[in-house]
């Protein structure tokens, strides 16, 4: 293979893995620990998005607007729509376009929009939204957005809608991470060791299984993906790699395994319910010096004891 050769498949894997992260739409959640970063992942989608021709929407809270464009080239950076949150997130200078009421105000002005065009919306980050907003209302905002273009009974034909949200994960609980999980139509847990970065990339297809694949990458300075070598487990169950196995066998108030002896015991244990032989012999055959009984019967008044007409008393 010529080198143009391995170059165009190189790409065409990375093309393959970028579309399957971005083909279900709805929300895509990036979680991204302090050893392995998922904003250079991020950008490599943004970059993806913008090169389709899709609407690019950055709402930019952690970093500032130069710092996220780093890296883009001209192109890249004349097709997004920067909403600057880092200056002022709360709109302190009243600059006439801010959204009112932060970038939740602008999640919810995009749940307005009626152009089939399809939109990308990159938060960055989920987490400096959940740390100031209720997780309550962050998920209805989420779930209003990336769903707008399923809604039943709606004739408008709108644009397929993807929101990817970057979550530092080390810096929320169990319960907003896995109200976000829940929500997330695909689901990208980076990790890796010495050096190389490895995606648990989880995708959730309406009315099928769950699937996980497994694959190792690294990112070049253009945020062009670079695919590796390496195990990549596709279609399997999904289990998440951040809920250790849980043994079911412990905590128990009885053993599961019986010893030999306890086997021999159970064996030899003849239940009260349970009639042997010997025990109906011996409740069948009267014992030595055992009282015979007799049923004595005095015939009332009002006994019918005609047998060719039982019914006789009822008066029929």
């Amino acid at each position: 293979m010529t080198p143009s050769e391995g170059a165009r498949a190189g790409t065409g894997r990375e093309l393959e893995m970028l579309d399957s992260l971005l083909a279900l739409g709805g929300l895509v959640l990036l979680r991204d620990s302090v050893e392995w970063e998922g904003r250079s992942l991020l950008k490599a989608l943004v970059k993806k998005s913008a090169l389709c021709g899709e609407q690019v929407h950055i709402l930019g809270c952690e970093v500032s607007e130069e710092e996220f464009r780093e890296g883009f080239d001209s192109d890249i950076n004349n097709r997004l729509v920067y909403h600057d949150f880092f200056r002022d997130p709360l709109n302190w200078s009243k600059t006439e376009e801010a959204f009112p009421g932060g970038p939740l105000g602008a999640l919810r002005a995009m749940c307005k929009r009626t152009d089939p065009v399809p939109v990308t919306i990159a938060l960055d980050s989920l987490s400096w939204l959940l740390l100031r907003l209720p997780c309550t209302t962050l998920c209805q905002a989420l779930h209003a957005v990336s769903h707008q273009d399923s809604c039943p009974g709606d004739s408008s034909s709108v644009g397929k809608v993807s929101v990817l949200g970057l979550l530092h994960e080390e810096l929320h609980g169990p319960g907003p991470v896995g109200a976000l999980s829940s929500l997330a139509q695909t689901e990208v847990t980076l990790g890796g060791t010495m050096g190389q970065a490895l995606a648990h990339i989880l995708c959730r297809r309406p009315r099928q299984r769950p699937t996980d694949q497994t694959q190792w990458f690294s990112i070049l300075p253009d945020f062009s993906l670079d695919l590796q070598e390496g195990p990549s487990v596709e279609s399997q169950p999904y289990s998440d790699p951040h809920i250790p196995p849980v043994d079911p066998t412990t905590h128990l108030t009885f053993n599961l395994h019986l010893s030999k002896k306890e086997r021999e015991a159970r064996d030899s244990l003849i239940l009260p319910f349970q009639f042997s032989s010997e025990k109906q012999q011996a409740l069948l055959q009267p014992r030595p010096g055992q009282a015979t009984s007799h049923i004595f019967y005095e015939p009332d008044a009002y006994d019918d004891l005609d047998q060719e007409d039982p019914d006789d008393d009822l008066d029929i």
